[in-house]
């Protein structure tokens, strides 16, 4: 022990330094160790070990999982969709998809026809795409409404802003102009030099006189 503090004495400040880093560098590895040990050993534990309440939990698995998507892109395909639907196209392309459909399965051969007076098949077509063209409507709607209303919280920020710019604007003038009131002006130095030399004038008369 007498010999490591005479060591200790003898060596230079910058090598007392990195011994101390170096003592410190084995604490933490010592201390790495132990967590990875007691990690191991809750894992071994199982389900024996509490869970842990700074970690959020994870749900149980179902019995049957959905199917994941892009919901960013599912709305966008829905925008696209709902604006070729309010479109004069979409109603010329249908319009002429149902003539033609009247026409092949009334004019055309027996054996042609697939959907025969009162047309069932078609009116199954046309309800099964407006069952899906109003969901398809509200949720570009609803994306649109959400558009709207950053937009109106931006515009409302940025008027605010404004507001505050133009009041600072306004106190600054009027700092201006209060100040500007209690500067000397031209006209008014010029008065008050005349009337100092009237005044010088005055006292000289007054001493010639005596």
């Amino acid at each position: 022990m007498d010999g490591d503090r005479r060591n200790r004495r003898e060596e230079s400040p910058r090598q007392r330094l990195q011994g101390e880093l170096r003592e410190l560098r084995q604490l933490r590895e010592l201390r790495a160790r132990e967590g990875t040990q007691r990690g191991n050993r809750s894992e071994s534990t199982g389900s024996s070990a509490r869970p842990r309440l700074d970690q959020p939990r994870t749900g149980r698995p179902g019995l049957f999982s959905l199917p994941a998507y892009d919901p960013e892109a599912f709305g966008k395909l829905s925008e696209r969709i709902a604006r070729f639907l309010g479109t004069g196209r979409f109603i010329v392309w249908m319009t002429v998809v149902i003539i033609a459909w009247v026409v092949w399965n009334t004019v055309g051969p027996q054996s042609w026809r697939f959907d025969d007076y009162p047309f069932i098949f078609l009116t199954l077509m046309l309800s099964l795409q407006a069952s899906y063209a109003a969901p398809l409507i509200l949720l570009a709607q609803n994306r649109q409404d959400d558009r709207d209303r950053v937009n109106m919280e931006q515009d409302r920020a940025r008027s605010d802003r404004n507001i505050a710019d133009t009041e600072y604007l306004t106190r600054e003038v009027a700092a201006l102009r209060h100040g500007l009131g209690e500067v000397a002006t031209r006209d008014f130095v010029r008065s008050e030099l005349q009337a100092l030399l009237k005044e010088l004038d005055e006292r000289r008369d007054h001493a010639d006189t005596l």
